[in-house]
């Protein structure tokens, strides 16, 4: 009987450790899937911080921090260069002045004399040290002691002559006077007056300027001039 007892007790005890070997490993396969879930939760807020982190357009960071994104942001990077660059030029225009004409060299070319073109190319350069501008077409008096009066706008002239032209230092603009010679009753010279036209029309100093070229002398019956332009005209 004693025996007995002793074989029950000893069952029950070895069932008491299986059981609790069996509780120990449900509890362990419980703190697997509790660390799967917890790593699916890192997982989870991972991808709101990524959602969180996307740009305007619904592109994530990853996407960003790929080539293609180093690439915009380049071109970006450039863009931005190249409109400061664009509004510091325009400041610099926007701030200049009217040339005066103290600050100008201008020089006369007298070409294709006798020939059907002949003018005077007259070429003006901003010797200054800030950017000026002109307008319109320079007033010119071929002879002024015996015309005083500025020569009229040619009428064969392109439009857009109110338009502000910017030299920057070292700057060229060009204009020309036409001449016809009709072979009598003419007159003739070797320089003649020129000023600056402001918008208003109205006139500035007037300046000497000798004409050079193979033929200094120039004949003229009637002349007209043309508008500033950044291109030589007539430049055939």
């Amino acid at each position: 009987m004693t025996t007995h007892r002793a074989r029950r007790t000893a069952r029950s005890a070895a069932l008491a450790a299986v059981t609790a070997v069996l509780a120990l490993g449900l509890t362990a396969c419980g703190s697997a899937d509790e660390g799967s879930k917890a790593a699916g939760g890192h997982h989870t807020a991972g991808a709101a911080q990524s959602r969180s982190s996307t740009d305007g357009n619904g592109k994530g960071g990853a996407e960003q921090a790929g080539s293609g994104g180093e690439s915009k942001e380049g071109a970006r990077s450039a863009t931005l260069s190249g409109r400061t660059d664009q509004v510091a030029s325009k400041v610099t225009t926007a701030g200049a002045q009217q040339c005066r004409g103290d600050e100008m060299l201008v020089t006369a070319v007298h070409r294709f004399a006798g020939q059907q073109g002949d003018h005077l190319l007259v070429t003006a350069v901003n010797e200054g040290t800030k950017p000026c501008w002109v307008t319109s077409y320079p007033a010119v008096v071929l002879d002024r002691n015996v015309d005083n009066v500025a020569l009229p706008h040619s009428k064969k002239d392109n439009p857009g002559g109110d338009k502000h032209i910017t030299l920057r230092p070292g700057g060229k603009a060009y204009s020309a006077v036409n001449l016809f010679d009709y072979g009598s009753k003419h007159h003739t010279a070797r320089s003649f007056a020129i000023a600056l036209r402001g918008p208003d029309g109205h006139n500035g100093p007037f300046y000497s300027v000798g004409v050079k070229g193979q033929k200094p002398r120039f004949s003229w019956n009637e002349a007209d001039v043309l508008n500033w332009n950044t291109e030589k005209p007539y430049d055939f």
